[in-house]
């Protein structure tokens, strides 16, 4: 990846607002200002919308958190977004997605699990970003398995991890130390 064109910004020469930004989200639930929002704090009043539904998303949602992280990985291998997978892949074991999932994500293969959930999970986000919506069967697998606020949660945790991995990727944030980005199966060399 070329030179982060974003990276974090002078402490010395933030705004009062971006001060204000700062202090909020580092006292709040993540403790950091890293990846995503190093960018978003050039526009600290948005930086504080979008980590607000970040933070409900994280913290407060209804939706297992195995299958939370599943979505987030999902979308950083649609994206090819190397940092939420580092941030994300041990979030996604230490909340018990089997690691043979996490494998399957990574080289963009269907999961082979006997999880229905899991499997519901996969159809909503795979359709969501081949067809930019889901069939009628797959709406009903998924609302019969995870209930509508889940699924409201699962298609609201798809857009706001798109709109991080779009911010990263132009930016060209770099990845924090994990697992990388893994290269899927069918394109290794």
């Amino acid at each position: 990846m070329s030179a982060d064109r974003m990276p974090p910004l002078e402490a010395e020469r933030l705004s009062p607002a971006q001060q204000a930004a700062l202090h909020r989200i580092t006292a709040g639930p993540r403790g950091a200002l890293v990846g995503p929002f190093t960018v978003l704090l050039r526009a600290p009043e948005l930086m504080d919308r979008v980590q607000e539904v970040g933070a409900f998303l994280r913290y407060r949602k209804q939706l297992e958190a195995r299958l939370f992280e599943m979505t987030v990985l999902m979308v950083a291998r649609h994206w090819d977004q190397a940092f939420e997978w580092a941030h994300h892949h041990p979030l996604a074991l230490a909340a018990g997605l089997d690691p043979q999932v996490v494998e399957d994500l990574g080289d963009r293969r269907r999961p082979v699990s006997p999880d229905p959930a899991v499997q519901a999970v996969w159809d909503v986000v795979d359709e969501v970003h081949r067809d930019h919506g889901v069939s009628d069967r797959t709406f009903a697998a998924a609302v019969g398995l995870l209930g509508e606020e889940c699924l409201v949660e699962l298609l609201v945790t798809v857009g706001y991890y798109t709109t991080l991995a779009l911010v990263m990727n132009v930016a060209r944030t770099p990845p924090e130390e994990g697992p990388p980005l893994p290269t899927p199966a069918g394109e290794r060399s």
